[in-house]
């Protein structure tokens, strides 16, 4: 019998999973952190999208409504539409017989011992609550007929600020602002702090002294020194000078990065690739950074909340965001003021602001378990 030789089959090599598949794996197996995901996404993308579509501009003034409550109502209400109504047809010298609110305006009947005048309704007109008045069913005689005319109704689902502005509008527009603040910042602290901590901490010895000195020389310098600064070289630019905020915004950054990388500098993966002959630049990127990215990642949410109060700070001062735009420390600051007699201008901006600082803070959860190497 002729043996016939099989050749052998090698099982295909296993692909490997990187650091970043496999945070991402147990990320998306956290349904706190994807759930506030989702609710941040949704709060950002109605900033952006929302004043485009809302029927109520975000510096539009109703003189007629100012801290006027919220309600699902439209306004004016019946119990005011009615009497001025019949106020302006009383001058005409009319009897009003019956007066109701209508799905465009109000109608009424009226009737008079002599023929009724068209010129009627320009008693009603002469109100800005109403347009459009116009006669119709009038009786063969002319002494009776039925006047009716259009309202312009609108609603304020979050009420209006102490200036007659949809507070709802100005809290989107406040949302897109924060956001873009914190995120500026923190992205500019987030680049500067972790690139430096890390070559401090890595490096060591004398240069670790000199630049952890330079830090400590940052710190001891009044903030507000640094606004004014800003402004004067920056301007009322919000989005510059905030950027420049990140860049001292850093210096908490460069101190947990450098302490995390005192740390790990000493470890067994560390010390294999310095003896493989990895350059320093790489084994700092390649190896140090990404092992700190627990921390630094809560740290960055804690640091979003934290730009958008210094924001709420530096407009109360007069430095920050400037009328008519808005922010939501700009907006929780003028409801604190209004508490006693309008508190929906507190109660929805800190709303929504808690909201956002929820959502951060458990996806800055998350994503410290699923970058945490040591939880893998």
């Amino acid at each position: 019998m002729a043996i016939v030789n099989e050749p052998m089959v090698l099982d295909a090599p296993v692909r490997g999973r990187s650091l970043w598949r496999d945070a991402w794996a147990r990320l998306r197996r956290n349904r706190a952190a994807v759930t506030s995901a989702i609710v941040l996404l949704v709060v950002a993308l109605a900033s952006i999208f929302g004043p485009m579509v809302w029927p109520h501009p975000y510096d539009r003034v109703y003189p007629q409504y100012v801290r006027a409550p919220a309600s699902l109502e439209p306004y004016p209400g019946a119990e005011r539409i009615v009497p001025e109504f019949e106020q302006a047809l009383a001058r005409g010298r009319v009897e009003v017989l019956s007066a109701e609110v209508t799905d465009r305006g109000v109608r009424a009947e009226i009737r008079s011992d002599r023929e009724i005048d068209p010129r009627i309704v320009r008693y009603v007109e002469r109100n800005d609550l109403f347009s459009n008045a116009r006669l119709t069913q009038t009786a063969a005689d002319g002494r009776s007929a039925i006047l009716e005319a259009d309202v312009a109704r609108v609603r304020f689902i979050a009420g209006t600020d102490a200036n007659g502005r949809d507070l709802f509008a100005r809290i989107l527009v406040a949302i897109r602002i924060s956001l873009t603040i914190g995120l500026l910042a923190t992205f500019v602290a987030l680049l500067i702090g972790v690139t430096y901590g890390a070559t401090a901490g890595f490096l060591g010895g004398r240069i670790d002294n000199v630049m952890m000195r330079v830090v400590d020389i940052l710190y001891s310098l009044p903030f507000i020194f640094f606004v004014i600064l800003l402004v004067v070289f920056f301007g009322r630019n919000f989005v510059l000078m905030f950027i420049a905020v990140g860049a001292i915004e850093w210096l908490d950054m460069a101190r947990i990065v450098r302490g995390q990388t005192l740390s790990l500098k000493r470890r067994e993966f560390v010390q294999a690739a310095e003896a493989l002959g990895v350059s320093n630049r790489a084994i700092v990127f390649r190896h140090i950074i990404p092992n700190t990215l627990g921390p630094v990642v809560v740290y960055m949410t804690l640091l979003v909340p934290r730009v958008i109060l210094l924001e709420s700070f530096l407009s109360f001062l007069g430095l920050g965001v400037q009328e008519p735009l808005t922010s939501l420390g700009v907006l929780i600051s003028e409801g604190a003021r209004n508490i006693q007699g309008a508190r929906w201008l507190l109660l929805y901006p800190s709303i929504a602001l808690a909201l956002i600082l929820f959502s951060l803070n458990f996806i800055g959860d998350g994503l410290r378990d699923a970058l945490d190497p040591k939880d893998r």
